[in-house]
């Protein structure tokens, strides 16, 4: 049986926590292989942002439930240049920002939310030549799709990396550090669509790895996805590159 997946049709689903690098290698994946790349957690950010931006009370799943179908979100799937629009305003920058990362895990929570947006990413998905990030990919929205990876890093590792993005130099790594936890706690605990490692998927630590490796890495397990092989994580490739962020 030909077990081979065209690079053309592939989904590549990439799950993992905040902090564990997967925007930054997921886009890097999907442009050196010439696929389209989608960013699901900037749909939920966005989502939460149009919330707080309209005054829905975002702990208030009942009102979040209620409004969770009138926002029009727009996700654009260059990896050189991803966008996200919502009701044709550009909000890259916005969702970024403190509100909307404080709020976005309790607007996640709402099944209504999640159910609204999985169709949306299915769409976009359509027949594949995709790579999807998020934090249910490879359990809820793309099940099926043939190579399933889940990044992860130390607490520290991440909390370190989220500091070297922010613009305030005061940030206090302690602090990005326990709010990672807080966030961690709630996707992983939600009942709906819970961050979780799919029963198939490669789990891939890159707390000691660059970008760069940790985008080799990857390239070798889709590789393997195209040509029929089975895509099981091997070590780290060796040469040194950009830092992980």
């Amino acid at each position: 049986m030909d077990t081979r997946t065209p690079l053309a049709t592939i989904v590549v689903a990439v799950d993992g926590p905040s902090g564990s690098g997967k925007s930054s290698v997921s886009r890097e994946v999907a442009r050196r292989l010439g696929l389209r790349y989608l960013d699901t957690g900037a749909m939920y950010r966005a989502m939460t942002w149009w919330m707080l931006h309209n005054g829905v009370e975002v702990t208030d799943a009942v009102a979040v439930a209620a409004a969770a179908d009138k926002p029009e979100l727009v996700s654009g799937t260059d990896p050189s240049g991803p966008t996200i629009t919502v009701d044709g305003i550009d909000v890259a920058g916005p969702i970024r920002g403190p509100e909307v990362t404080g709020s976005v895990s309790a607007v996640s929570a709402v099944p209504e939310v999640r159910t609204r947006l999985v169709a949306m990413q299915r769409a976009v998905i359509g027949s594949g030549g995709i790579v999807v990030e998020g934090r249910d990919i490879g359990t809820v929205v793309a099940p099926d799709a043939a190579l399933k990876v889940y990044l992860t890093a130390s607490e520290a590792a991440r909390a370190a990396r989220r500091n070297a993005e922010s613009d305030d130099p005061a940030t206090d790594v302690n602090a990005t550090q326990a709010d990672l936890a807080r966030r961690d706690a709630l996707d992983s605990g939600r009942a709906t669509a819970p961050l979780t490692l799919a029963a198939d998927g490669l789990l891939v630590d890159t707390t000691e790895m660059d970008r760069d490796q940790v985008v080799e890495h990857l390239l070798g397990l889709v590789a393997r996805a195209v040509d029929g092989g089975s895509a099981v994580a091997a070590g780290a490739p060796e040469p040194a590159g950009e830092a992980l962020r």
